[in-house]
């Protein structure tokens, strides 16, 4: 498989021990792939350079980065980018508000999810589900429900999604009782 000349591929392998799914299926996966794959480009160490007050400034720079006290600093901005956030569901609002403030110029953001799917903690609340009390009205937004007739899978995952959302309107609709 071809890659383009402007990106690049990251193999990442995390110590033996670390556990980086709570999801058996998931794991699964991981762990039928070595572990992760074939590392192509290593991280030897990782050493603290040091803590210093920061200001934000707007850069001009076409890449959005610029150097100041030998320090590389960036804003991760994604220009001119179209990016895709699959499994939102499973985001904090922290991680969804820092995946959203880095859109770029030119940049476009699909954000999906099913709700009915989140794999976070207890207690812990779904970014993608707190983030259209958050944006919604905002111009250049749009939000877009899809339901179990949009399922492109077998016939019976159309089924299986209706039966879950009717699920949970009766268990809300007894929790309210």
């Amino acid at each position: 498989m071809g890659y383009r000349s402007d990106s690049y591929v990251l193999d990442i392998r995390l110590p033996e021990g670390i556990v980086p799914f709570r999801l058996t299926r998931k794991l699964w996966t991981y762990l039928a792939f070595g572990g992760g794959g074939r590392p192509m480009r290593l991280v030897d160490c990782i050493e603290p350079a040091g803590e210093e007050d920061t200001v934000c400034i707007q850069v001009a720079a076409a890449d959005s980065l610029y150097v100041t006290d030998d320090f590389l600093v960036t804003h991760n901005t994604l220009n001119d980018s179209f990016i895709i956030l699959d499994e939102a569901q499973n985001t904090t609002p922290e991680q969804m508000k820092m995946f959203l403030t880095r859109l770029g110029f030119g940049s476009k953001a699909v954000v999906n999810g099913d709700v009915t799917q989140i794999d976070l903690p207890n207690g812990q609340r779904s970014g993608l589900v707190i983030v259209q009390e958050i944006l919604s009205g905002i111009d250049g937004i749009e939000f877009c429900q899809l339901g179990a007739r949009d399922v492109v899978r077998h016939k019976i995952v159309q089924d299986i999604v209706e039966a879950y959302r009717l699920f949970g309107e009766r268990r809300a609709a007894n929790a309210d009782e």
